[in-house]
């Protein structure tokens, strides 16, 4: 699958929520817990190939995301995403020690999540900051960031990871 998705710092959680609602986005999620930790190689070969393998706990449930490198664009991050839920937290651990990988960085957020048609609209709270996050098609991204008064010029396509670093957040 290929995500296309942006962020957007945001200043007022609350009112961004009524002007999503508005819109016509639905909530899907209510505000919950996310621990994200990134695995790799202690070469750091995952980093320098610009891909990612994270291991996410949400409420009881665990993914395994693997993201390859960002391919080329000025105002959205775009890049190939494999996810898969896990049933045992403590096996996928074992099995990535085995494989060598090691917990390279961790971070937690809140997210609130919401729909609208097939945009998903992400609302983070974070240890940098508050986020708005649209995932789906550009054209979509494009047109309900606009909505809620975002210009192209306020997009991020870096991810939690690179703007902690870039803040002197390092794990």
């Amino acid at each position: 699958m290929t995500e296309i998705e942006v962020k957007i710092e945001i200043k007022d959680i609350d009112k961004l929520k009524d002007k999503i609602t508005s819109l016509g986005a639905k909530l899907v999620k209510s505000r919950y817990l996310e621990e994200n930790t990134l695995y790799d190689f202690p070469s750091r070969f995952l980093y320098g190939q610009r891909q990612a393998l994270r291991l996410r706990l949400e409420n009881k449930k665990t993914f395994l995301t693997f993201k390859g490198p960002p391919q080329k664009s000025r105002k959205f991050k775009i890049r190939k995403e494999y996810e898969t839920e896990l049933k045992s937290v403590k096996n996928i651990k074992q099995i990535l020690k085995e494989l060598g990988l090691v917990p390279t960085f961790g971070y937690k957020k809140h997210r609130s999540v919401y729909r609208k048609n097939r945009l998903k609209i992400c609302l983070d709270e974070t240890s940098i900051g508050n986020f708005i996050e649209l995932e789906g098609e550009r054209n979509e991204i494009v047109k309900f960031a606009s909505a809620l008064g975002f210009s192209k010029k306020e997009f991020i396509k870096l991810d939690y990871i690179q703007m902690m670093m870039q803040r002197g957040i390092k794990n």
